[in-house]
């Protein structure tokens, strides 16, 4: 069975990229100071964030003394894979052609990008034979 995800505010999604693309578990000062490097949040910000992660079971909280650590418990891959199917379902109404279209439209495309897009569907087909 497929799991289904909460898309998360943009505000969130900052939080769990840096998870993401950093290593965890990660402590809430550390997550801060990468954070901070884009946009400055307030540490009570970055904290209430954090709670509503782990209530939507984003992540997990773990006492190390007197400091929480932070892990997800969500893969990057599985939540680009849910959203990205959500965006087609709703957007594009299933329509894989459509949506490669929206974001070249109007956009001149290299020989070299129709050439992986061509690649990659080209394995997708045999795969399914």
């Amino acid at each position: 069975m497929k799991k289904t995800y909460q898309r998360l505010p943009e505000s969130e999604l900052d939080i769990m990229l840096v998870l993401w693309n950093n290593t965890p578990p990660m402590t809430r000062p550390e997550i801060e100071k990468v954070i901070n490097t884009k946009k400055k949040l307030a540490s009570t910000t970055i904290l209430s964030l954090l709670t509503r992660l782990e209530n939507k079971n984003f992540v997990e909280v773990t006492k190390q003394g007197k400091m929480n650590l932070y892990t997800p418990l969500v893969s990057q891959s599985d939540y680009q894979a849910h959203e990205s199917q959500s965006v087609l379902e709703k957007l594009y109404g299933n329509s894989l052609k459509k949506f490669v279209t929206s974001l070249y439209h109007g956009k001149k495309i290299s020989s070299e990008e129709v050439q992986d897009l061509s690649e990659f569907l080209k394995n997708l087909e045999d795969r399914e034979e």
